[in-house]
């Protein structure tokens, strides 16, 4: 056997200093990349994709641990892109905290799998508190229930599942686990803003309910569901035969971070006899906030929320949770199998995760949250959260006085859209040079015209950084 494949993680003093040795040159040569305020070499695409398909990934050979990453330092970290950077705020894909990279370590050290409850006993106990605690953090009572997913599009694709089965179980009598879609499948209706998060497209067709299952519904000035629009547009589809079956508020949109109203959408939710389910994927972070939370409304009045902790929360990627006010709806997952969650574990008080996740394999993600909350406690995170929304409301006013710039829509969160005047070219110009000298904007589209997007979730960012922003955007028009 090769010295290489004894190494795993075991007793022997060799193989814990070794492992204490690679460890620590992995996190010199990721320290060594943090270097100026840059978040991108600004390397050309071609050119990067031309060095990187040199190498060959597959030596016959291999070339041990130091060369290997030298390898990797040199082609690869130089041009990642630099999540930290107070210059990097494209998406919502945040920094990570430092204490949650730590736990990182932690989680593939130990290599748990959630799926059952003899792969992961302490985990497991874990994210079932982690969930309970969640639970009350939205509202919910003693009968709700969740399981951490890998991301907001699976959180959402296990609401909407949930959704559809109980609706069909409720309203039809039918059990979809059983026997699939019912034969009125193709007149089921998903209500969501125009504006919401493609998974509910995907989702839809992932159930067999297709695209044509997904009504979009306007949007007023501040982008959210126009309620009077919404309660027209479903009840001329009731009178023509269709079926709603589920109505997703979205808690923060992608580009603009705009808030649906709840409490409206709870009351259409009930007057059609609709599942409504909170996309908090990016709003959940104001829950930490007791001077933003009421932006995003009051969760508890959603049937399921999809919370993502590698957005505001600023974990690492992945990391997110469906949670639900009903425990019976995550059923519609439950499958026993004999040689993984058999019926009478649970009769002996042993937890199988994967009786309610779409996932089997699945990371201890749950642990990185735990770790993060007791670290820096309820009041940590809300001075993050404070200071990221604060910024975007400083950014906002900063926009809003400057005759070069426009920002057509009042930033809820941490996401302001703006332009500079004078036609998309100048903007998509703006962003490309901005993105080569190391500064990461985002871009997108608002009633037909290219805007710049600055996604704020770097805590790091102050207030002078926003100005120097601006500048620097306006200096790429006269460019």
């Amino acid at each position: 056997m090769s010295q290489r494949l004894e190494t795993v993680i075991s007793d022997k003093a060799e193989v814990k200093d070794l492992l204490r040795s690679e460890v620590s040159q992995a996190l010199e040569a990721v320290l060594s990349t943090a270097q100026g305020s840059a978040a991108f070499s600004g390397i050309d695409p071609i050119e990067l994709r031309r060095r990187i398909s040199c190498l060959d990934f597959l030596p016959e050979e291999g070339l041990g641990f130091t060369e290997a990453l030298r390898l990797l330092k040199d082609e690869v970290l130089e041009h990642m892109l630099r999540t930290w950077s107070t210059q990097y705020m494209p998406h919502l894909h945040s920094p990570s905290l430092l204490e949650s990279i730590a736990c990182e370590l932690i989680i593939a050290s130990y290599n748990d799998s959630m799926d059952s409850w003899d792969q992961s006993p302490a985990t497991t106990e874990v994210e079932l508190a982690v969930v309970r605690q969640l639970c009350s953090l939205v509202g919910y009572g003693a009968h709700s229930d969740g399981v951490f997913t890998s991301g907001g599009s699976q959180s959402n694709l296990s609401a909407i599942t949930g959704a559809r089965d109980a609706w069909c179980r409720r309203k039809l009598g039918w059990d979809v686990k059983k026997h699939g879609n019912p034969r009125e499948y193709s007149r089921l209706r998903l209500y969501t803003s125009a504006i919401s998060h493609f998974s509910m497209e995907k989702s839809c067709h992932l159930l067999g309910l297709g695209y044509e299952a997904v009504v979009k519904l306007p949007v007023d000035d501040m982008c959210r569901i126009d309620l009077d629009k919404a309660d027209g547009i479903i009840a001329r589809d009731v009178a023509e035969g269709r079926l709603p079956f589920c109505i997703v508020a979205t808690i923060g949109t992608t580009d603009y971070g705009s808030v649906d109203d709840l409490a409206g959408l709870r009351k259409l939710a009930d007057k059609y006899g609709a599942h409504l389910h909170a996309d908090a994927a990016y709003g959940s972070g104001a829950l930490m906030s007791r001077r933003y939370r009421e932006r995003i409304g009051d969760l508890s009045l959603a049937d399921s929320v999809t919370v993502d902790f590698h957005k505001m929360f600023l974990l690492p990627i992945s990391c997110s949770a469906i949670l639900v006010k009903d425990a019976f709806l995550l059923d519609c997952f439950s499958l026993h199998a004999d040689y993984l969650n058999r019926e009478e574990d649970e009769e002996e008080g042993y937890v199988n995760l994967v009786g309610k996740s779409i996932q089997t394999t699945r990371r201890a993600d749950a642990l990185k949250v735990a770790f993060s909350f007791l670290v820096r406690g309820r009041k940590g995170f809300e001075e993050i959260i404070d200071t990221v929304i604060g910024n975007a409301d400083h950014l906002y006013r900063l926009l809003e006085a400057d005759d070069d710039f426009i920002a057509p829509v009042r930033p809820t969160l941490s996401s302001v859209v703006f332009a500079l005047k004078g036609g998309d070219e100048v903007n998509k110009a703006a962003r490309r040079r901005l993105m080569a000298e190391g500064l990461v904007l985002g871009q997108t589209v608002k009633d037909g015209r290219v805007m710049l997007k600055a996604t704020l979730l770097n805590p790091a960012l102050g207030e002078d950084d926003l100005a120097a922003l601006l500048e620097r955007v306006r200096f790429c028009r006269g460019a």
